[in-house]
C-alpha cells in the first residue's frame, strides 16, 4: 500500500491565513510564513497554498508570497488561486511552486489542463475541485464556492484526468469548516472514477476522520487546516496515532 499523506493547507486572504466554515465566516489563523516553517519542521508531507480571493478579485496569485514560503520549506509545496494561463503556472513554479492547483479556471477553459500538463508536467497539475451536494448529487462550484455549474463531480474528475491532471484535490463544501469528518461518498465516487491520486479536503475534525477517510476510500493523501493552525491535532501527533492503527504513512 502507499504510504498516505499528511497536507496542511494555507488558504490565503491579504496576505495571511485564514479559516471558515463552508467556505464563509473567515478569521484569521495566523502568519503564513510562519506556519509554513513549522508544518516542515513538524514532518508534513506537503504543504498547499490557496489564494483564495484571486479569482474573485480578478488578480494574480500572491507570487512574492509563494517565493518566501518556498524558502521557508523543503517539501513539495501546491500553489492555486489566480492561475489563468501556463505563462501564470510557469511564473510560479519558476518562483517555487512543485505544482499549481487549477480550478474555476480549469472549469472556464478546460484546455488549461493539457496546456499546463504539457509545458509543466502532468505531475505538476492538481485540478483542484469544490464540490457541493445539491438535491442527493454532488457537483462542482467555482469562483471560491459561491457559482454553481451544474457540472456532475465524476464527469469533472474522469474529465480532468484525460486532460492531463496528475492529482485530484477534492473539497466537500458540505464538510469545510465543519470537523464532522471527510465526505467519504464524494471521495468515493471521484476514487471509483480516477486512476490519479486524490487528495481528500474538508471535514478533518479528530483523529479517527483521518483513519476513516483512509481506510474507506483510495484517497492518498488527507488535507486539513484549522485542526493544525490553532494546534487541536500536530502532524506528528497524527502520524503517530496512523501507524498504529495500521495506516502507512510518511
Amino acid at each position: 500500500m502507499l504510504k498516505k499523506r499528511i497536507i496542511p493547507c494555507l488558504d490565503i486572504k491579504d496576505g495571511r491565513v485564514v479559516k471558515g466554515i463552508n467556505f464563509k465566516g473567515l478569521r484569521d489563523a495566523g502568519n503564513p510564513i510562519e506556519l509554513a516553517s513549522r508544518y516542515t519542521q513538524e514532518g508534513a508531507d506537503e504543504l498547499v497554498f490557496l489564494d483564495i480571493t484571486a479569482t474573485l478579485e480578478k488578480r494574480k496569485t500572491l507570487a512574492s508570497l509563494v517565493t518566501e514560503i518556498a524558502k521557508e520549506i523543503n517539501i513539495p509545496f501546491i500553489v492555486g488561486g489566480g492561475i489563468n494561463t501556463t505563462d501564470d503556472a510557469e511564473y510560479l513554479i519558476s518562483r517555487g511552486a512543485d505544482k499549481v492547483s487549477v480550478n474555476s479556471s480549469a472549469v472556464k477553459n478546460p484546455k488549461l489542463i493539457s496546456q499546463i500538463a504539457k509545458n509543466c508536467g502532468s505531475q505538476a497539475v492538481v485540478l483542484a475541485i469544490d464540490a457541493k451536494k445539491v438535491n442527493n448529487n454532488w457537483e462542482v462550484f467555482i469562483n471560491a464556492g459561491k457559482t454553481a455549474t451544474g457540472i456532475e463531480l465524476a464527469s469533472w474528475a474522469k474529465y480532468g484526468e484525460q486532460l492531463g491532471a496528475g492529482e485530484i484535490l477534492l473539497t466537500s463544501m458540505n464538510n469545510d469548516g465543519i470537523k464532522n469528518g471527510f465526505a467519504i461518498d464524494a471521495l468515493n465516487i471521484v476514487g471509483n472514477n480516477v486512476n490519479i491520486p486524490v487528495i481528500a479536503s474538508g471535514g478533518a475534525g479528530n483523529m479517527e476522520h483521518f483513519t476513516s477517510v483512509f481506510s474507506e476510500t483510495k484517497a492518498t493523501a488527507a488535507l486539513a487546516a484549522s485542526i493544525f493552525h490553532y494546534n487541536e491535532i500536530s502532524i506528528p501527533q497524527l502520524k503517530t496515532y496512523l501507524q498504529q492503527n495500521n495506516i502507512p504513512v510518511r
